[in-house]
């Protein structure tokens, strides 16, 4: 009888644990209260990446909704789709979302944002720009990058819906069963 060959301890789909995600307004601003900007010299940051008109320009994602972000400095402004952000997200909680890499920066009010969004519903639009915002901001300037990092902006959130299988009422649910 062959012997099996052992798996290597990174095939057994362990995870590694992801930052904590930011779950209160109150532990945002306890973050970006604690986190300073690191001093670091010119040299080790790249150089920022801005067009002509001096914007910073980047894609978020999230569920099934994409958004492509344009920032540049300005009064707070805030444009999605041709609409007044406070419109298009009229919820609290959307507003909130969307506001959080500019508070963690500690650059709120200090830029004007033009986003157009597609796909997913108004949750996943809402974190695909604040995914967007987020890269922008380091785009913009690039020192800003570890403390977006560090709590998580920075990632793609990757939970998509899990598809429906066969025999099964939803992706997971089975049909109600009888006895008799």
């Amino acid at each position: 009888m062959a012997e099996r060959p052992t798996r290597s301890g990174g095939d057994r789909g362990e995870r590694r644990p992801a930052a904590a995600p930011i779950r209160s307004m109150a532990e945002l601003n306890q973050v970006s209260a604690q986190q300073t900007i690191a001093a670091t010299a010119p040299a080790d940051l790249p150089e920022p990446k801005k067009d002509a008109q001096g914007r910073a320009y980047a894609t978020g994602a999230r569920k099934n909704a994409v958004a492509r972000v344009w920032i540049k400095l300005g009064k707070g402004k805030f444009t999605v789709n041709g609409r007044d952000g406070n419109v298009y997200f009229a919820r609290p909680v959307l507003r909130m979302l969307i506001r959080q890499p500019f508070l963690v920066a500690n650059r709120s009010e200090q830029f004007d944002v033009f986003a157009t969004v597609t796909g997913g519903g108004l949750s996943g639009q809402a974190g695909a720009v604040r995914h967007g915002i987020s890269k922008a901001l380091t785009f913009f300037e690039p020192a800003l990058r570890p403390n977006l990092k560090k709590v998580g902006f920075l990632t793609r959130d990757s939970r998509v819906v899990e598809r429906k299988k066969y025999g099964r009422a939803k992706a997971r649910r089975s049909f109600q069963f009888s006895k008799r």
